[in-house]
């Protein structure tokens, strides 16, 4: 391994390693070996990581004593949905998969939610790695432990948390990106920066990928082993997300989950203006630092479609919802209202 590969080690209900460096993914294998015995792995991703990665993983795995069976499902959060995972679980089956087995999950956040899921229901559980390829699930969701697929009626609303075993960050798959895609993971950065004032500093200036990832990956680390279940100080990492999941549902998923995010993050931090949570001065810079992660990105619906198309989400507790308010970089507080102020409220 090289000299520019950092572990992150996360004390959760399961305790697990984020290995984040550059040119890594060749040695998947080898570092699944360090925590799961050979098995049986299915491997799962989609048809556009399918081309990029499977080959590689693969081998490396079979290299290592692994044997390999795989799934792939149609890229795209459409395919984060009951029908998938009814026949993930059917593959698993199918190919007699033990509880002495595992499942590596190749790909995006929609990858890591559909392969995570299905590790956590699949004979009441089994062990799965996280090989994220998106800035998105590098830096948050291929860790935690959250899993989830969406209804009709909203994102997210069947899941379990569910830790891996592994999580392996090769951040020369970010260099495969489409723009629109590597602005997606940007969107989620910008979160990122307004909860933490190391974050928002580094993005503030030139940086690196690598050091992105790890500072945002270390913050979620300390949350997580915190607050694993999210009773508590891990709602602040719904920043932004309960408008954000409205637009989502809004445009059909056309507009992806991080874009979408940065733009809740305009919402909240306009309306924390307007409450008087924050001065002009902090959120022209704030606002500098959600248009250097995501440039020209105007939400195309109103606040009243957007709270309406909210009232499903999964933050939600009967008539009231918790939105999470800005009042300085590093200063993000849970605040309750009324669901049906919610739209004068952001406004």
């Amino acid at each position: 391994m090289t000299n520019n590969v950092k572990t992150i080690k996360v004390k959760a209900s399961g305790e697990y390693e984020v290995i984040i460096g550059s040119g890594i993914i060749i040695k998947a294998g080898q570092l699944i070996k360090e925590v799961l015995p050979a098995c049986k792995i299915a491997l799962i991703t989609d048809d556009t990581v399918d081309a990029l990665y499977s080959a590689t993983v693969e081998k490396s795995l079979s290299e290592n004593g692994f044997s390999v069976v795989k799934y792939v499902f149609p890229h795209g959060e459409q395919s984060k949905n009951v029908n998938t995972y009814a026949s993930i679980l059917n593959f698993l089956a199918k190919n007699q998969l033990t509880r002495t087995d595992a499942i590596v999950a190749l790909g995006g956040g929609v990858v890591g939610d559909m392969a995570g899921f299905a590790s956590a229901t699949y004979l009441r559980g089994i062990k799965y790695v996280q090989i994220p390829t998106t800035l998105l699930a590098q830096i948050d969701s291929s860790v935690g432990g959250k899993t989830a697929i969406d209804l009709e009626e909203g994102k997210n609303l069947v899941g379990a948390f569910c830790q891996p075993a592994l999580v392996i960050c090769d951040t020369d798959a970010l260099k495969t990106l489409y723009k629109d895609i590597f602005y997606d993971g940007m969107g989620e950065s910008a979160k990122y920066a307004l909860l933490d004032q190391n974050i928002f500093d580094l993005l503030s200036g030139e940086y690196c990928l690598n050091d992105l990832v790890y500072l945002c990956v270390d913050y979620k680390r300390k949350v997580v082993e915190k607050d694993e279940f999210e009773s508590g100080e891990r709602r602040l990492l719904n920043l932004g997300h309960t408008p954000a999941h409205g637009i989502e549902r809004l445009s059909n998923y056309t507009i992806p989950h991080g874009k979408a995010v940065a733009m809740g993050l305009d919402i909240i931090v306009k309306s924390s203006l307007k409450h008087g949570f924050i001065k002009k001065e902090e959120y022209d810079k704030i606002y500098l630092v959600i248009r250097k992660c995501v440039p020209e990105n105007i939400c195309p619906y109103t606040i009243e479609q957007i709270c309406e198309a909210s009232k499903t989400d999964k933050k939600r507790s009967g008539n009231s919802i918790t939105l999470i308010t800005v009042h300085g970089v590093g200063k993000c507080l849970p605040t309750k209202i009324s669901v049906s102020d919610m739209a004068e409220y952001l406004r």
